[in-house]
């Protein structure tokens, strides 16, 4: 039985308004439950840091995630790792292997310069969706607002689906302060010339999530969720939280 009025969620396949967990290593067993009961709630996975590589039974879990429709990529690190060691042809043919049909570019961890990483995204975008990163995972590296928006815009102009501004799984680097506070004005300027529904807001906090949901809307997409969080913020986008409460009503002056 419905009987509320709530925020209108997109839903089936989206294209905005995504959640994406952080799969640090969850048990199939474990995450045969998870998807048992919040499934529905969970449009990407990423197979965080470099695990992938070592997970056993990665095909069963991939697997897994598919049959729930959930798209799955790997981690940014992984990449990397394969970038300094002159693999990425070989990274390329692993994931088609595995049955994954979505890459993360980015330089989170090493500086890899805007050229290659634009150059890589035009010679893999016809075998795969392309998501992005933008930010650095050295709390100390400060990029301008201009870099930020200058390598936002450039991405998604080259092929990419979306691009991820980082945040960590600790929400401590890129648009968070070493605080854990969100760089609000970054955000804001970002907003006024990048397409909301084409970043995903790394958020693996809860504090994180309802900030992007008041000052976006419900229909934000968010990353680095932690899959025990997924119902709560599946919640909190219905305003079903008190920090959200009144979300349906600021979402009808936004325009997605």
């Amino acid at each position: 039985m419905e009987f509320l009025s709530l925020p209108v969620r997109t839903s089936g396949k989206r294209t905005y308004g995504i959640t994406s967990i952080a799969d640090f290593g969850i048990p199939t067993g474990e995450l045969e439950n998870i998807l048992a009961d919040f499934g529905q709630f969970i449009d990407t996975a990423k197979l965080a840091i470099g695990s992938a590589y070592i997970t056993p039974n990665i095909k069963k879990k991939i697997n897994l995630y598919q049959q729930y429709e959930i798209d799955v990529y790997c981690g940014g690190t992984l990449f990397e790792k394969c970038f300094v060691q002159h693999k990425i042809p070989e990274y390329a043919s692993y994931l088609k292997e595995l049955g994954i049909h979505w890459i993360e570019i980015s330089n989170g961890t090493i500086d890899i310069p805007l050229q290659d990483r634009l150059r890589l995204i035009q010679e893999l975008e016809e075998e795969f969706h392309i998501i992005a990163e933008v930010g650095s995972k050295d709390a100390n590296k400060e990029m301008s607002v201009c870099d930020w928006k200058m390598e936002m815009a450039q991405l998604l102009e080259a092929g990419c689906d979306y691009v991820i501004t980082e945040g960590r799984d600790s929400g401590t680097s890129g648009i968070y302060e070493k605080s854990g506070d969100i760089k609000s004005y970054l955000i804001q300027e970002l907003l006024k010339e990048i397409d909301s529904k084409k970043i995903i807001f790394e958020a693996p906090l809860p504090k994180h999530q309802m900030y992007f949901i008041n000052e976006i809307g419900p229909n934000v997409n968010l990353g680095n969720v932690k899959p025990a969080d997924v119902l709560v913020l599946e919640a909190q986008r219905c305003g079903l939280r008190c920090e959200t409460f009144y979300v349906e009503e600021r979402a009808c002056k936004l325009t997605f």
